[in-house]
């Protein structure tokens, strides 16, 4: 499959202001701002969530920066393929493998930090860091299977999650740490929240994996 012939499908929620947003800043953009400073913007936003949500350990302001790091992680990881694509200078064997390696490196930094923070157990961070990257083999492989490129799930995709993280962050350091009693053990509300999530991906990733597979055997027989 040639890379730059792919559908790519990022049917998010969000959309509508999203994009809008994204061309305006593409448009004002100054020269000097390149596709690939602002990936390296968007991983140092990732490198400074996942340094602040350790930092939590001694002071919960860090929830705060974190924060900021996400607006980082946004702003460069969803504009620079959006100004490669305004100037017309789209690398698209490039982009594709430099983004999404620095993406993989971007989700290890943020999990990691939450498994290192006083709200989250680090096996369930992990679990859920594996759930993503299952999910992260299944859009590359359909990728290069059948061209299709799909970003989004149930109208969800990296935006919305950043928005729902920094909508915890704000949740925790309001209301600190919660447990609940389960039958078989007492955890965090934040861990159950984590576990919950995990298994939805890794189902997700089980239950498309064998569609696809069912699919694909119809028309490859």
């Amino acid at each position: 499959m040639d890379i730059q012939s792919h559908q790519r499908v990022n049917d998010i929620l969000l959309a509508p202001l999203e994009r809008p947003l994204l061309q305006w800043f593409a448009a004002r953009m100054p020269l000097w701002v390149t596709p690939d400073r602002l990936t390296g913007i968007g991983l140092l936003g990732a490198l400074s969530i996942g340094a602040s949500y350790g930092a939590t350990q001694w002071n919960s302001n860090f929830l705060w920066l974190a924060n900021v790091g996400f607006f980082l992680n946004w702003f460069g990881d969803g504009l620079d393929g959006t100004l490669a694509r305004y100037r017309r200078i789209e690398r698209p064997k490039y982009g594709f493998f430099v983004d999404h390696t620095v993406d993989a490196i971007a989700q290890l930094a943020i999990v990691l930090g939450l498994g290192c923070s006083p709200y989250f157990t680090f096996s369930i961070a992990c679990l859920g860091l594996i759930g993503y990257l299952l999910m992260s083999i299944l859009v590359y492989v359909r990728t290069c299977v059948d061209g299709v490129f799909q970003i989004s799930y149930g109208k969800i995709g990296p935006t919305e999650v950043r928005l729902l993280l920094v909508i915890l962050n704000v949740i925790i350091y309001f209301v600190g740490s919660v447990t609940i009693a389960l039958p078989f053990a007492t955890i965090s509300v934040y861990d159950f929240l984590a576990l919950t999530v995990a298994i939805a991906l890794i189902l997700t990733f089980i239950i498309s994996s064998f569609r696809y597979a069912r699919i694909l055997a119809k028309i490859d027989p």
